[in-house]
């Protein structure tokens, strides 16, 4: 192939036109196997799904943590409401409604220039705008599996002498579980893609990545048509991989 690519450009030199054939494998040669860029695809590769797990691992804690405070704030009798739960409450509200009515991309600028203007470890800044923005979505995921599951489950178990900490850890969460996974999953899919907004910050994904070698070739379109094809393949592997766990699941509903 390196013979067959030299020769195509002692030809294009001499001013000879090339074939679509032989155009096509030549600017593909270039932008992905001549000096081993294909590395720099593989290795944007990895940062991407790296920062997708630790955005999406953040994601979950926090939006974990507001989803259980709005629902135990929704779960309050009226006339017997916690002051403090309905501070936390307010807060919770706040931050999701801020996070999911900004874009991303100011929340990410906003993180880098102003909040962690100082540090250098950009994938970790980049991790955790995408985390915090993730929070948000995730939240209401969470909180909507809550929200399907029957309350008469709720009002059973508390009639057999069981707190709402115990009722929602033993008989609310299992239930809810299954609802809300599934919702995870598509968010995962979901974060793979939006992680190419963090080549801003210079952290070397896969959009980065692949800016370094249309900057080496002067020839852009081949090297997008690759990355697009490997976003492409990430979504339809992971995607392949959640209808076989959303299947498990409904075989073990039955």
């Amino acid at each position: 192939m390196a013979a067959q690519y030299e020769l195509l450009k002692e030809l294009l030199n001499s001013g000879t036109k090339l074939s679509f054939g032989q155009d096509f494998f030549f600017k593909f040669y270039q932008a992905f196997l001549l000096k081993d860029r294909w590395m720099q695809y593989i290795n944007g590769v990895g940062t991407t799904l790296l920062v997708t797990a630790l955005a999406l691992a953040l994601g979950i804690v926090l939006g974990s943590v507001v989803a259980l405070v709005r629902v135990a704030h929704d779960q309050q009798r009226p006339g017997r409401r916690n002051p403090v739960l309905g501070v936390f409450n307010a807060v919770c509200q706040v931050y999701t409604t801020v996070i999911r009515g900004t874009p991303m991309m100011v929340q990410l600028l906003i993180m880098s220039m102003v909040i962690f203007n100082n540090s250098r470890n950009f994938t970790m800044v980049g991790a955790l705008a995408l985390g915090i923005n993730s929070g948000a979505y995730v939240a209401e995921i969470i909180r909507a599996g809550i929200q399907a599951v029957d309350k008469g489950q709720m009002e059973g178990a508390r009639s057999c002498g069981m707190t709402n900490a115990q009722a929602m850890r033993y008989v609310v969460m299992p239930q809810a579980v299954k609802n809300i996974l599934p919702a995870i999953g598509n968010e995962f899919v979901t974060m793979v893609k939006e992680t190419s907004i963090i080549q801003y910050l210079g952290i070397g994904d896969l959009m980065y990545n692949n800016g370094i070698v249309v900057t080496s070739t002067y020839n852009p379109l081949p090297c997008y048509y690759i990355s697009a094809i490997i976003y492409l393949a990430l979504n339809i592997i992971l995607g392949k991989g959640l209808n076989i766990f959303e299947g498990r699941l409904r075989r073990s509903e039955r």
